[in-house]
């Protein structure tokens, strides 16, 4: 038999599930979590691209991966949305020492790491970089390292709009827009109509 990989504590599920349900009832400014209800740990959140950096305009998909040892390990952040920072790896890693050497097991919260997350695109460590073309340019020329992570921003993070929701929406979008343009044409006929019938 294979051995099977170690999982969280099923125990940390409802202090997970509260601490998520507060940022929710009490949200971070420009964090916006989603909530799973059929896996608590898969924590997710839309972190908005703080205004007067490269990422405005923005949104990036956060993710905290949890190992087995949590809280005793510190979760790993991860970016799904492509971004040029110099605390990013390509793949998508994220380095802060909040994550790293100082994580604290018994004073830890979710609200505090994506805060920390958010901070790192306003001010990044480029000292410790992860990708380390970001973190050169960013220390040596500034002005082509926001070219670079804005041009990304807008390749890869824009917002969404309503009207290219992809899925069931998508569906429903499309039949409200086709019934508007059946709506439109029936007025315009009984409009024409009308004007026929003054002029007889």
């Amino acid at each position: 038999m294979q051995n099977q990989e170690p999982q969280i504590n099923p125990q940390l599920a409802p202090v997970i599930a509260k601490q998520l349900q507060m940022i929710i009832k009490q949200p971070i400014d420009g964090v916006h979590v989603i909530f799973n209800e059929q896996d608590v740990f898969d924590i997710q959140a839309d972190i908005d691209g703080p205004v007067d950096t490269p990422f405005q305009g923005g949104v990036f998909r956060c993710k905290l991966i949890l190992p087995p040892q949590f809280p005793q390990m510190a979760p790993k952040g991860l970016f799904n949305t492509k971004i040029f920072h110099p605390n990013v790896s390509e793949k998508g890693e994220i380095c802060v020492n909040t994550l790293k050497k100082d994580w604290n097991p018994l004073q830890w919260s979710l609200k505090n790491i994506f805060e920390v997350i958010k901070c790192l695109l306003i001010v990044p460590f480029p000292e410790s970089s992860l990708n380390e073309e970001a973190g050169k340019l960013f220390m040596e020329n500034y002005d082509e390292y926001f070219k670079r992570a804005k041009l990304l921003t807008n390749i890869y993070a824009l917002k969404q709009e309503a009207n290219i929701l992809k899925g069931n929406n998508q569906i429903v979008i499309d039949e409200a827009d086709k019934k508007n343009k059946v709506t439109q044409t029936q007025q315009k006929k009984e409009n024409d109509q009308k004007k026929w019938l003054k002029r007889i």
